[in-house]
């Protein structure tokens, strides 16, 4: 583990000198190439801020569904299994709950400004 400044905090600084001072300079493909960077930056910041806590829920979320422990690689495949055996399904109650609560959380990294996203977390 290391001190000050965190990873977090180090790739939002580069961000920020990329966006300020690099980013006014270029144009065209080469203006193109740094914000697909940037917004690489971005979501691994969005990823490192966010993952534990959201992994977490789900494993939680998992192991009630599926009335059992393991890691979350693990409930996943006991859970694809059992979709795929019929012996889960949209009428298993707490299923669509927690794939709704699962995809919620990967958009929050992956895609925070996707407009269906941004409505539904406004809204439920």
């Amino acid at each position: 583990m290391q001190d000050q400044p965190t990873p977090v905090e180090l790739i939002n600084a580069v961000a920020e000198f990329l966006r300020a001072d690099v980013a006014p300079q270029l144009s065209g493909h080469a203006a193109f190439k740094l914000r697909v960077g940037l917004n690489a930056l971005d979501l691994v910041v969005r990823q490192l801020t966010h993952e534990a806590s959201g992994d977490a829920a789900e494993v939680e979320r998992l192991s009630k569904l599926l009335g059992t422990s393991g890691s979350l690689e693990e409930l996943n495949r006991l859970l694809s299994a059992r979709i795929a055996s019929r012996e889960m399904g949209f009428q298993t109650p707490g299923l669509t709950d927690h794939v709704w609560k699962t995809t919620m959380d990967k958009l929050a990294i992956d895609q925070p400004n996707y407009a269906s996203y941004r409505r539904e977390r406004d809204t439920g």
